[in-house]
């Protein structure tokens, strides 16, 4: 089982940015996708971008596309999420996860990580 470690989050203000980590314990079988998702008060948890550790596109919920990048730095087995132009409703706990690439399904994921508050202010 892999262990996932996320950090990052902190308070920023409407239009900011930030950039989340996630660290896994150790690579995961190449073509698994590696994910982000988030989960505000009273919502079900919803995908935010994925991709793998090699090769293919990575793919976005289209509320994030153009504002949120997801990369990744397999030496050091690390996911980023490079979030800008944030708005309030990007507010939650955010969470990485491993997964199946090309769903943004959460029951197509597993091994979560902790999770880390993003909190935007208007």
């Amino acid at each position: 089982q892999v262990q996932l470690v996320e950090s990052g989050g902190g308070l920023v203000q409407a239009g900011g940015s930030l950039r989340l980590s996630c660290t896994a314990s150790r690579r995961t079988f190449s073509l698994n996708a590696m994910g982000w998702f988030r989960q505000s008060p009273g919502n079900d948890r919803e995908f935010v971008a994925a991709l793998r550790w090699t090769g293919g596109s990575p793919y976005y919920a289209d509320s994030v596309k153009g504002r949120f990048t997801v990369s990744r730095d397999n030496a050091k087995n690390t996911v980023y999420l490079q979030m800008n132009s944030l708005k309030p409703e990007d507010t939650a706990v955010y969470y990485c996860s491993r997964g199946k690439y090309g769903s943004s399904s959460v029951a197509d994921f597993d091994s979560w990580g902790q999770g880390t508050q993003v909190t935007v202010s208007s």
